[in-house]
């Protein structure tokens, strides 16, 4: 059973960065298409970053330009750097793999959930 561990999170000023980091357990994580989801409050879970085995990327037009997503198979890890954040990217993070190709803002994923990670970006 692959197990996801997300970290990276925390308390950052607007306009400032971030890198989350998820790391998979069991698997074989090189073969999936992953992708990191967020989840405000009152609002549903919802991809905004995904990545092939190949490293091709797609991002929710709000994060586009601001997010980069990145793999590193070897670790079995997923990144999401973070540049000029704002008040509203403020959510829980998670990383899943993609249980087919989701668009972006769906909030399915193939593999249990992990925890997440916090991001708040506040003044």
């Amino acid at each position: 059973q692959v197990q996801l561990e997300e970290s990276g999170g925390g308390l950052v000023q607007p306009g400032g960065s971030l890198r989350l980091s998820c790391a998979a357990s069991g698997g074989i994580f090189s073969i999936y298409i992953m992708g990191w989801y967020r989840q405000a409050p009152g609002k549903q879970r919802g991809l905004v970053a995904a990545i092939t085995p190949g490293g091709s990327t797609r991002y929710a037009d709000s994060v586009k330009g601001r997010f980069t997503i990145s793999r590193d198979n070897a670790r079995n890890t997923v990144y999401l750097q973070m540049n000029s954040l704002k008040p509203e990217d403020t959510a829980v993070y998670y990383c899943n793999q993609l249980p087919t190709t989701v668009p972006i803002g769906d909030g399915r994923g193939k593999l249990p959930w992990g925890q997440g990670t916090q991001v708040t970006v506040s003044s």
